[in-house]
Formats: C-alpha cells, sequence, structure tokens
C-alpha cells in the first residue's frame, strides 16, 4: 500500500516577487517625499499658545480688499508693503487672514510673495 503523496511541496521561496515590492514601494516614496516647489506653510492649532514675535498680519476680505496690518492697501503693493514691514526681522512672519469665500487664488498670490522673499506663513483659523 502506498500511502506517500504525488504532490511533494517545495519549501523554497522566490525573491523576485518581493524584490518587486520593495523597489516599487522605494519609487512611490522617493516620488511623494520630495515637493522642491512647496511653501513653507504653518497651520495653527486651536489650542496653540501664542507667541511674542512681531507678525505682520495681511487680511483679505469678501470684497477682495487687502490689508497689512489693518491698513487698505491696493493688491500691487503688497510686496513692497510687506519689505518695509518685515525689514530687519530675524524670522519674518506673515499671518494671511482671509475669509472663507475668497477665491484660493487670491490666498496663493500673498503666499507666493512671501515665498519669494523668504517669509514663513500662518494661515489664521477659526476654531471649531
Amino acid at each position: 500500500m502506498k500511502l506517500k503523496g504525488r504532490n511533494k511541496i517545495s519549501p523554497e521561496f522566490s525573491m523576485s516577487s518581493m524584490t518587486d515590492i520593495v523597489f516599487l514601494l522605494l519609487v512611490f516614496f522617493m516620488l511623494t517625499s520630495n515637493a522642491p516647489n512647496a511653501l513653507d506653510l504653518l497651520l495653527p492649532k486651536a489650542k496653540g499658545k501664542s507667541t511674542n514675535t512681531q507678525n505682520v498680519s495681511v487680511t483679505i476680505d469678501k470684497n477682495l480688499k487687502y490689508f497689512v496690518n489693518n491698513e487698505q492697501i491696493n493688491k500691487e503693493y503688497i510686496e513692497i508693503e510687506l519689505k518695509k514691514a518685515l525689514e530687519g526681522q530675524e524670522k519674518p512672519t506673515i499671518i494671511l487672514r482671509a475669509e472663507e469665500n475668497v477665491a484660493i487664488k487670491e490666498a496663493v498670490n500673498v503666499m507666493d510673495i512671501a515665498n519669494r522673499n523668504s517669509y514663513k506663513v500662518i494661515l489664521a483659523v477659526r476654531p471649531k
């Protein structure tokens, strides 16, 4: 009587599939981790402490009026006013306050100015 099975189990392991998976993960993380053109944008926490550093406030209201430290200015002069206000500061920071219905391109315009001049941007939000 023959009790031994015909199919033999092979204890060998093929590393090619594991190598493919590791390579694909490597490529995925390389593509997603590096964003060279990203803006330095800091989002505040709702329960965070306020600091004593001097910041410049840029406000955009629903009528697309721009204010730098509560003084209304034209959109074309934002960069000049920010340079004046942040001149000589060690870590120049802009607090961006845009109303809820303002188009994102208006806020991105201020962020682009900050990026060109190496200013940090804090986006002001209301707590939930």
